[in-house]
């Protein structure tokens, strides 16, 4: 039984840790000293991702209607902080490796800023990208939602060139902390903003859900095996107790991060080098064993610099394979992306009209296989069997 989601993140001591743990006052502080030194800059938590992008783009005190460029094949929360910021999202399409390039970027004229995403924790041309940006005096902001560990090909940690960096440690995050956010202000030019910015607190319900996230998902899954986690996973998403990483429109505010949130985090960096190892184990795993012509040169040839949040496939039959996986446990239905602004209900709250074929194309094929702790590599090796015999049967 595998799930690229639904908590998959979290084993038993994760569990225990988040339901039982009351004492995490000073988790913050600790948690703020350990970015401040990795990442060398100023940190600011806060409950979302998406708020640390928006924050990024306050801080720069662009004009309204500003040009910022994203991602041809992202997720709508980086959209939706980029709105909010009163910018415009430019769509750079993408290429094979999942990014755009520095040839791609020079096409594209009176940028403020560019957020780049490491997709799926494959490394873009930072060397490239840093040229542009130093030309055209634009601000680089590094979003490591996909890629924490990741390592440009200049040997440099992602997170660790750009003017700023952002965090997401939301649900299936390298990170995860259930959720939570960070802004990295690298570029010490905009620290006197901070003082400006007024925060809120994260609702009691919010953190409530979040706290039961983890023993219900843990729960969930459990069951899934006797037959009786379909169920109450559809009672859950019912009476509207699961936490969700997408929604709210109270998150176009700043909220702080309570500790509970930072203590979960710090566990979770606490065992990151061991994860990313595996993680990069069971990449190789499926690009050793899956048939090729379902695979991708261009992520495979970082596969060892990636931090692999998820291992990409292609086919032109994407349902058709969830379909046969699932008949045999393996649910990867949750796709990463599934439309160039992701997920696909959500594309038409979107300004996109079609500036990326490239990403169009890739959001029809793509389907992620799990790289998290929870997935063995007796389980990869499995997975990939079944990807190929899937192949073998249903492929002309």
């Amino acid at each position: 039984m595998v799930f690229n989601s639904l908590g998959s993140n979290y084993n038993l001591a994760y569990v225990v840790k988040s339901f039982f743990t009351s004492r995490t006052l000073g988790e913050g502080e600790k948690l703020k000293k350990f970015l401040n030194t990795k990442y060398d800059g100023k940190p600011v938590l806060l409950y979302k991702g998406r708020e640390a992008i928006k924050l990024a783009l306050d801080l720069c005190q662009f004009p309204k209607g500003s040009r910022i460029g994203v991602n041809g094949l992202t997720c709508f929360v980086v959209y939706e902080a980029v709105v909010e910021a009163g910018c415009i999202p430019v769509y750079i399409d993408i290429d094979k490796s999942l990014n755009f390039s520095s040839k791609a970027l020079e096409k594209v004229k009176n940028l403020k800023a560019i957020i780049i995403q490491n997709t799926l924790g494959n490394p873009v041309d930072i060397a490239e990208i840093k040229k542009y940006c130093s030309k055209n005096k634009t601000i680089l902001i590094e979003d490591l939602a996909h890629s924490v560990g990741t390592l440009y090909s200049n040997g440099m940690e992602a997170g660790k060139i750009g003017d700023f960096t952002t965090l997401s440690f939301s649900q299936d995050k390298i990170i995860d902390g259930v959720s939570g956010g960070a802004l990295i202000v690298r570029n010490k030019k905009f620290n006197k903003g901070l003082k400006e910015i007024q925060y809120f607190d994260v609702s009691s319900i919010r953190r409530f859900k979040d706290r039961l996230y983890p023993i219900l998902t843990y729960k969930v899954r459990c069951l899934y095996r006797i037959g009786l986690g379909r169920g109450l996973h559809f009672l859950l998403k019912k009476i509207k107790v699961l936490s969700q990483p997408i929604g709210g429109r109270d998150l176009v505010l700043y909220h702080r991060l309570p500790h509970w949130y930072s203590f979960m985090i710090n566990y979770k960096f606490s065992s990151f080098d061991s994860e990313l190892r595996h993680r990069r184990k069971i990449a190789r795993i499926y690009m050793e064993i899956i048939d090729k012509s379902l695979l991708s040169n261009d992520l495979n040839k970082n596969i060892n610099q990636s931090s692999n949040i998820r291992y990409p496939i292609f086919t032109e039959n994407r349902n058709g394979l969830v379909t046969y996986l699932k008949s045999h446990r393996v649910y990867v239905s949750d796709i990463w992306y599934d439309a160039p602004i992701a997920p696909r209900r959500m594309l038409a709250k979107t300004s996109y009209q079609g500036e990326c074929p490239m990403a169009e194309q890739i959001s029809k094929q793509i389907l992620n296989l799990p790289t998290h702790i929870n997935t063995s590599a007796k389980e990869a090796t499995r997975i990939s069997n079944l990807v190929n015999l899937w192949r073998s049967t249903n492929q002309k």
